[in-house]
């Protein structure tokens, strides 16, 4: 019989030696806060952020809705560790241990071929950085945050924490007080970048966590596509992914903004990404979420704007161990504003694959218009596949349509597939293959043999023992 397998993470479970300059101790402490402040000469407006996201995680509580958080203990987890390695513009000037890390994943190959701009992230510290100079001269700022924070003080402060608020969440509270690295990104006004800009985070340190921040700007009739890509090796010990991503996409500008996530199944990835679309804007974001141990990721677009609009397109694959939460949140302000939905899951050997949605259509939002359609596909007897709506809708003079569908694979199908010629082995793996295709095609794998291995559904044949 056929076996469909999960998604092969043993390529990414290669590790170096945990090979730190300083690595803080574990848990959170207002010490602990204060010390990565120091260490990164931050100044006191960034500092207070810190100390006072410290105060509300400490009194929020943990989310009792979504997956069970019970095993994640902050008192084993440091959250700071920098790597034996300052920010280097060349691949040649980083330390071999890490440079080898990253040609392993395929970023400098990539770089050299689709990209208009590179940054690489180990641990908590960003080790590479660069951008083609027909960037700068448009205009165009792409750095990494602790930088732009030194380079633009003005810029970050009037947008850092303005789209997502501290009071978030717990887990948004805990990033605020400890958070290290990350991207910022300025796109003048009607700059229309044709190559992508990418950031890749890598966690190696085991018991830690990484906890990036990403802010893009994108002005006014300007264009941009970001890639973010997510990795880590596998330990016994639980690690934690806590980012955050900040998109202010102003009038008529567009932003895409590809995600592709394989954490190993020790990890807790519980993080946060938020848009404000101005009038006429678009945003699209492109998801794929595979590995981790539990993942709660719901990407929110606010239609702030007259005739805004957004697309998610996203898929999950959760294996045997896994619970993958995740879906889309968007809020319906303007008028004439649009959003299209369109979210799949895969589950197998007892993996749990759940999808979470929230549409807000506010009373102002005359003319909306929104589609939901998220299909899941369970390819054996014991996985879960759930999906739970919500939504507030405020105005009648809108059209909304929500379309769910959970399945296995079709027994009739297979038998038609298998009278035009094919086997049954491959005729279960066209059929996942055709499952998977409307999200597959529009990642964007072409710049990077990581990527191209990151949502790989892999199919192999083998014999059932009797």
């Amino acid at each position: 019989m056929s076996k469909i397998e999960s998604p092969n993470h043993s390529f990414y479970d290669f590790k170096n030696k945990d090979n730190y300059e300083y690595k803080i101790k574990k848990g959170l402490s207002k010490e602990i806060v204060e010390e990565i402040s120091k260490r990164k000469n931050e100044p006191q407006w960034l500092l207070d952020i810190r100390l006072k996201a410290l105060e509300i995680y400490d009194k929020l509580e943990l989310p009792i809705w979504g997956p069970d958080l019970s095993e994640l203990d902050i008192d084993d987890i440091s959250t700071y560790v920098k790597p034996k390695t300052d920010k280097k513009s060349t691949w040649e000037e980083v330390p071999e241990d890490i440079k080898s890390t990253f040609d392993k994943l395929g970023i400098p190959k990539a770089e050299h071929k689709y990209l208009a701009g590179v940054e690489a992230q180990y641990d908590s510290e960003v080790v590479y950085h660069s951008i083609k100079n027909e960037m700068q001269k448009h205009g165009v700022i792409y750095t990494d945050i602790d930088s732009a924070i030194k380079e633009y003080p003005e810029l970050v402060k009037e947008y850092f924490s303005k789209c997502v608020p501290l009071t978030e969440h717990k887990f948004i509270a805990l990033h605020y007080a400890v958070f290290s690295g990350g991207s910022f990104v300025y796109v003048p006004k009607g700059v229309k970048l044709e190559l992508r800009l990418q950031s890749y985070y890598r966690l190696n340190s085991p018991e830690s966590g990484q906890f990036e921040h990403t802010l893009i700007i994108v002005e006014e009739g300007a264009s941009l596509h970001f890639i973010e890509g997510c990795s880590a090796p596998k330990y016994s010990k639980v690690n934690l992914h806590a980012g955050c991503v900040e998109l202010f996409v102003k009038d008529d500008a567009y932003l895409r903004y590809s995600t592709i996530e394989n954490w190993s199944k020790n990890m807790f990835n519980l993080n946060t990404k938020k848009a404000i679309l101005e009038k006429g804007a678009k945003v699209d974001w492109i998801s794929g979420s595979f590995g981790s141990r539990v993942s709660m990721l719901y990407p929110m677009s606010v239609l702030k704007g007259d005739n805004s609009s957004t697309e998610y397109t996203g898929i999950s694959f959760a294996g045997q161990g896994q619970n993958i939460d995740t879906g889309f949140k968007v809020v319906h302000i303007g008028k004439n504003t649009s959003s299209n939905i369109v979210s799949k899951s895969i589950s197998k050997d007892g993996g749990v694959a759940t999808y979470r949605s929230l549409v807000a259509v506010l009373e102002t939002a005359e003319n909306a218009k929104c589609s939901v359609n998220c299909d899941g596909l369970m390819l054996d007897n014991i996985s879960k596949s759930d999906t739970i709506p919500v939504n507030f809708i405020e105005n009648s003079n809108i059209v909304f349509s929500h379309e769910a569908k959970v399945g296995k694979l079709s027994e009739e199908a297979i038998y038609y597939l298998t009278t035009r010629g094919l086997s049954e082995d491959d005729a279960k793996a066209l059929l996942v293959r055709g499952f998977a295709s409307p999200i597959s095609k529009q990642l964007p794998l072409e710049y990077a043999v990581e990527m191209n291995r990151l949502i790989n559904i892999e199919l192999e044949e083998v014999k059932k023992n009797d």
